[in-house]
């Protein structure tokens, strides 16, 4: 998946919203105010094969699950700017399948949702 479908993926989950507060190089994607993803050109001098069009997703992750995904897939690394326990990042780089990061995104939608007051967790369920 390249930035355009992940942006068009995150923005279909219901009551998704796109703001950047940290400007306009960091979009940030919230469920009725609460973060659940952000993407950014990924940041240059970390790896000197890469290049600054990948683009970076961090994702909410399961704390087991994200150590998982980090020995399966090269491209997922601990959170950049983030807790590195409860978030991950996703390098767009093509290494990893359309269905995995499909995944990956309902997963850290459905961790934040899970942490909301009843009424918003139901408001939220029945736009599926």
């Amino acid at each position: 998946m390249d930035q355009q479908q992940v942006r068009e993926y995150l923005l279909n989950k219901p009551f998704s919203v796109e703001t950047f507060p940290f400007g306009e190089d960091v979009a940030v994607f919230k469920v009725k105010h609460k973060m659940f993803a952000t993407l950014s050109r990924g940041k240059l001098g970390k790896d000197e094969n890469e290049s600054e069009n990948i683009y970076w997703l961090n994702l909410k992750s399961d704390p087991q699950e994200a150590i998982m995904l980090r020995d399966i897939f090269p491209s997922v690394v601990p959170g950049y700017h983030m807790s590195k326990v409860h978030w991950n990042t996703v390098k767009l780089d093509g290494t990893v399948p359309k269905g995995e990061i499909q995944r990956m995104i309902d997963n850290s939608f459905d961790l934040v949702v899970a942490n909301m007051v009843k009424k918003d967790q139901q408001s939220i369920l029945l736009h599926r």
